[in-house]
Order: structure tokens, then C-alpha cells, then sequence
């Protein structure tokens, strides 16, 4: 008689359930020298415009090379601003318990003392170090990237950072200006650098110290780019020539948009070039010309940060260290290029909660290097052959940034945090994504993880405030006093749907019995979420009129 489905099923949770405890027993018995290090590489404001996601037009030839050795999950979620999401995947929890939604608060003093990854590793006799932008500088990290709790040492930031925002960019006027479009001669730019070739420089004197270091590392890296203002040598403009930049596939406001849920871009609005366009508030449509431009300076802005990253990762090489060393790359949320006419963050799309989120994991997700041999050897994009590069393993189940902690541990053989119970603002250790540790078992991810949980159960969380049912100048970041919706959104396998409800910032409560607006998009028939089905669904129209 054939076994039925169920014993199947029953087959593959005990191989998992053994697989997963003998690695960490193992790992438990090994001395510090044999654990393996850890490189996490935290990039700014990047969306899935990458090859390895299936992006035909942008070069990213040694991202996408990770990516080949890497576990790469294709449909990973975040929140869609920088301190929130930072201080929420580093520390494992969602913004209702860090309860941070702006860039005003200390989560330590704030909501509660809680523990992050790197503090973690720490606890756990690692060396921990940060360079570059890995937590969101200023209160939200206590002005010292969450010192001395999460650092052996004082992070580095490149001393070229604060030229960011300043008139470094040469207009046709031949004047220097706050540009958000700022393609530069590197040589002419104060100090002759940009912030992240100085992190790239800093974290491979680093791995270069580290390698004689009887303890191991965790190092974060976190990228500036492609963050605005779009600051880049100009030499990458070449890769992406005008004439062959496209438009956003639905570049125009969705009908049937709630105006709640419209992010005006007011940030790219101060920049000087765009406040030359005369653009009115909050729907007025940037011109076309302009529009290939922001795309044109964003998708080079990615390569850029893509020479980066090989660099960053063929010294790994060179030093030897990529067999003891897991990699992670994420992104803190992404950033639309004019779908829905925005551009920006600041929403609950997946275009800006979407991120890229990739394990390499040495002789799991890759076999070891052979001696001499090179796991990461440098890309440039600008030649042809860097297209030519295969993908590796992809997971297709929807997972959470708040995940990377408890995976982070138990692939380094650490114990994982529990599980938080609700409320869990007492407990300083715990986290609330789950561990991610069982789709690095299954060669065939189209088969493996479906044997065992039923995608459809599989919910990504995101949130994110507005000051009013209308735009208003400060809807893309309210501060935590002047925020009163909340839009809490669940993404499925098969929808995202969005309510945004009133909202309380001194008590810190959302009243889901006081709807302002809803959306509800069914990602197959409608993957760009164009078409609001909720009025639909809820025979009802919203107490608020939808946007143009």
C-alpha cells in the first residue's frame, strides 16, 4: 500500500527537526576559533533593481555573483523608512514594540532595552564592528550607532558623508548645487572620495586585522548608496544612456487610490533641481525628460554601489577568509521610480517594502573555495562578460527582515532567541521572526519548503504612519506627536491588503474599529497594485476622497 501525504510530511519534519538540532549541538561544541565570522552588508534606500532578481537593465555583476553562491529569498519584506526598519530587523521586532516610527526615539529608553544582532554576537564572544551607515545615525541610535552596547569598538563613519547633502554638484550653470541628480568627478569633490568607497576601504583594513584575530568578527557594512541625493562618478552614467531608459510601467496615481495612502516625495521635492520644475503639490506630474533622468541616476547609482560591494568581497577572498565567513546582504526597503507617481519610500507598496535578502553560507550554499581558487573575483560592470553570470538557489516564500536575527544566529551555530510573547516589552532577548535556518536544506526550493508549511499561511507585516487622511507636507515622516493613522498592511501570496485606522501616539494604539481608508490588491491579476479592490469587497465607498 503507497504511504499517504501525510506520512511524507511527517518523514520531512523529523529529517528537519534532526538536520537543525545536530548543527547546533554541533556548533554548541565548537571552540571560538572554529565559529564562523559573519559579514553583513546593509545597503540604503536599494529595491529588487538588481540582476539577480531578474532586473534586465541594471548591471550588478558581483551582487549578482553573491547571489549565485548565494540563498537568495525573492520575495522578502521590510518597513518603508530608514530608522524604523533598521532599528526593527536589528533588533528582531516590529515598529509596535520598538515603537519607533520616526527618527525622534531611542527604542533602549523608548519601548525597551532591547538586545540587537550585533550586541548578540557580542554576548557571544565575537567582535563586532561597524562600518558606514548599518544603524540610522542621530537619537534613533543615541548618536553613537547604539554604542558601546552593540560595538567592540566605536563605528566608523567616512569623514565624506557630511558633504552628502551640501552644493557638491556641478549645474549647467556651471554652479555648484544641492542637487538631487549629482553625477561627479570624484577628483573634484571635497576630500576627493565619496563615503562609500572610504567604507569599502575602512572594512577591508578591517578584515585584514581581523584575519589574525584569535576571536570572530561580525562585520556590518552599511552603503550609502543608492540613497538620495544621487551622488556617483559620472563615468556610470555611460552604462545607462537615456535613450534607453523606460518609464515606470504604471507611471500615473492609481484610480481608486485612497489619498491617505499617497506619499507626495516632499524629500526630493527640496532638491534643487526638482524645485526648478515648478511641480505642484502633491500631484503634479514631474516631466518626462526629468523622469528618465531620476532612473537613469538611480540604476547607475547601483553599480556603483555594486563596484563596492566587489571590491568589499574579492578581499575577502584575497585574504582568505570566504570558507569562515557567512555573508548576509539586505536592504533596509526599496524606493519607487515613479510607479504610482511617487518617488520615494514612505509607503506600503511593495515597491518600497520589497527588498533584496541573500545568505551565502560557506559549503552550504556554495562548495568550499579549492586552494587558490576564487569564490568572488571582481566584476567590472562595464564589461560584457558580467552579464553572463548563472543565479543560484532562490527561496519563493514570503519571509520578514525581522527574520535576519534568529537566522543569523542559527547559522552561526549561536542558540536562537525565543520566540516574544505579546506584550514583550520586559524581555530584552527575543525576537519576532521566525528562523529561516530550514530552506538552506533543500536543494529544490520549488519542492522542498511546500512539502512541509502551506505558502498561503505565510503573512509579511508592514506599517506606516500619515499625519492626515490627505498629503500634507510632512506624510512621508510625521513626527511620532503629529501622527494620528496608521496603515498596517499584510502581505500574502496572493494579496496586500492595507487599513488604515486611527491612531494614538501617546498611548501608542491603533482603533481598528475607526477605518479611515482600505486597499486591497490581488498580486496576480494585478502585480503592480494598480487597482484597489476594497470599496469592492466592502460594498461601501471610503469616508475620504481617493486621489485623482
Amino acid at each position: 500500500m503507497a504511504p499517504s501525504p501525510g506520512w511524507g510530511l511527517l518523514w520531512v519534519g523529523l529529517i528537519l527537526g534532526f538536520v537543525c538540532t545536530t548543527l547546533e549541538s554541533a556548533a554548541k561544541t565548537n571552540s571560538a576559533t572554529d565559529a564562523l565570522n559573519v559579514l553583513l552588508i546593509i545597503v540604503d534606500d536599494l529595491r529588487t533593481s538588481l540582476g539577480c532578481y531578474g532586473d534586465k537593465i541594471v548591471r550588478s555583476p558581483n551582487i549578482d555573483q553573491l547571489a549565485s553562491n548565494s540563498l537568495l529569498f525573492q520575495n522578502a519584506f521590510a518597513q518603508a523608512v530608514c530608522a524604523p526598519s533598521r532599528v526593527s530587523f536589528l533588533t528582531g521586532r516590529r515598529p509596535d514594540t520598538t515603537r519607533l516610527y520616526d527618527f525622534n526615539s531611542y527604542w533602549r529608553v523608548h519601548a525597551g532595552n532591547f538586545s540587537t544582532i550585533p550586541q548578540y554576537f557580542k554576548e557571544n564572544g565575537y567582535v563586532t564592528l561597524s562600518v558606514g551607515k548599518v544603524f540610522h545615525p542621530g537619537i534613533s541610535s543615541n548618536h553613537s550607532d547604539d554604542s558601546p552596547y552593540s560595538w567592540s569598538f566605536p563605528p566608523y563613519h567616512p569623514s565624506s558623508e557630511k558633504y552628502e547633502n551640501t552644493k557638491t554638484c556641478r549645474g549647467q550653470d556651471g554652479e555648484l548645487h544641492a542637487n538631487l541628480l549629482c553625477p561627479v568627478d570624484v577628483a573634484d569633490v571635497p576630500e576627493g572620495t565619496l563615503p562609500d568607497k572610504q567604507s569599502t576601504e575602512e572594512a577591508i583594513r578591517l578584515l585584514e586585522k581581523m584575519k589574525t584575530s584569535a576571536d570572530p568578527f561580525f562585520l556590518a557594512v552599511g552603503y550609502h548608496k543608492p540613497h538620495i541625493p544621487f551622488r556617483y562618478p559620472k563615468e556610470f552614467q555611460k552604462l545607462y544612456p537615456l535613450e534607453n531608459i523606460t518609464l515606470a510601467p504604471d507611471p500615473h496615481v492609481p484610480h481608486g487610490l485612497p489619498a491617505v495612502a499617497y506619499n507626495p516625495w516632499m524629500d526630493i521635492r527640496q532638491r534643487e533641481d526638482v524645485r526648478a520644475l515648478n511641480i505642484s503639490v502633491p500631484y503634479g506630474p514631474i516631466p518626462v525628460d526629468f523622469q528618465r533622468k531620476i532612473r537613469q541616476s538611480y540604476f547607475a547609482s547601483v553599480s556603483y554601489l555594486d563596484t563596492q560591494v566587489g571590491h568589499l568581497l574579492s578581499a575577502l577572498d584575497d585574504l582568505q577568509l570566504t570558507s569562515s565567513t557567512i555573508i548576509a546582504f539586505t536592504s533596509d526597503h526599496g524606493w519607487a521610480l515613479g510607479e504610482h507617481g511617487e518617488w520615494a519610500k514612505y509607503s506600503n507598496f511593495d515597491v518600497t517594502t520589497r527588498v533584496p535578502l541573500m545568505f551565502y553560507v560557506p559549503g552550504m550554499t556554495a562548495s568550499l573555495p579549492k586552494a587558490g581558487e576564487k569564490l568572488f573575483p571582481y566584476h567590472d560592470p562595464f564589461d560584457p562578460v558580467s552579464e553572463l553570470i548563472e543565479p543560484g538557489r532562490r527561496a519563493t516564500d514570503l519571509v520578514e527582515l525581522v527574520s535576519l536575527f534568529p537566522t543569523l544566529a542559527a547559522l552561526a551555530g549561536l542558540q536562537v532567541p525565543p520566540r516574544c510573547p505579546r506584550p514583550s516589552f520586559h524581555m530584552e532577548l527575543c525576537r519576532e521572526g521566525r528562523n529561516l535556518l530550514k530552506y538552506f536544506w533543500f536543494r529544490d526550493l520549488e519542492e522542498g519548503p511546500d512539502l512541509y508549511s502551506n505558502p498561503r499561511e505565510l503573512i509579511a507585516y508592514s506599517q506606516y504612519p500619515r499625519p492626515a487622511d490627505s498629503p500634507q507636507w510632512d506624510s512621508d515622516k510625521p513626527s511620532l506627536k503629529d501622527i494620528k493613522i496608521m496603515g498596517y498592511s499584510i502581505r500574502t501570496i496572493d494579496y496586500r491588503y492595507t487599513v488604515w485606522v486611527s491612531f494614538d501616539p501617546k498611548e501608542f494604539q491603533a482603533n481598528f474599529s475607526d477605518i479611515h481608508a482600505g486597499e486591497l490588491y490581488f498580486v496576480d491579476s494585478d502585480p503592480l497594485q494598480d487597482h484597489n479592490m476594497y470599496n469592492e469587497t466592502q460594498g461601501g465607498e471610503f469616508p475620504q476622497s481617493s486621489v485623482p
